[in-house]
């Protein structure tokens, strides 16, 4: 018999997610990547409890990392399983899309943020990836007036309907 779900806890869908990196930068492609986790992270972005604000991507030794992301320790885990909350976390992709996104970051000065992370449906971790260039000062301020004009007129349309 299967054990039941514990509640809380994420079996497939996001963990999760940098909400400011679409409105600080504009995202230019999307790629998905495997990340290359211990135990108590896995159960510990299972509970929901990661964080990407500061995260970034980045090339070491001709591989792909992902640095700064914080994954707290998993607090029932044992004193063996400990691991370091900000550590450089690999990640896993095909050799082909690594020179890709390394010749990317290097020629065109393009950043690699990191979206979400999240579970597919076969309970695998990924991260989502953006090749993305960082916007001006005024790009945002227009981002800012067409999402308050759409509300706006959500409004207004409700308020007449």
């Amino acid at each position: 018999m299967a054990e039941p779900r514990k509640k809380g806890m994420i079996s497939h869908g996001i963990a999760a997610q940098n909400r400011k990196a679409r409105f600080d930068y504009k995202i230019n492609e999307t790629i998905e990547a495997g990340l290359a986790l211990v135990g108590p992270e896995v159960k510990s972005l299972r509970a929901g409890r990661a964080t990407l604000t500061e995260a970034w991507a980045g090339e070491r030794d001709g591989e792909m990392w992902l640095f700064n992301a914080h994954i707290p320790e998993w607090q029932a885990g044992s004193f063996m399983a400990r691991f370091e909350p900000r550590r450089p976390r690999k990640l896993l992709l095909h050799r082909k899309q690594a020179r890709e996104l390394i010749g990317a970051i290097t020629r065109e000065g393009a950043t690699l943020v990191p979206l979400d992370i999240h579970f597919n449906e076969r309970g695998r971790a990924k991260v989502l990836l953006g090749l993305a260039e960082g916007k001006k000062k005024h790009d945002k301020r227009a981002a800012i007036a067409a999402r308050d004009w759409q509300r706006d007129k959500a409004r207004v349309m409700r308020d007449r309907g």
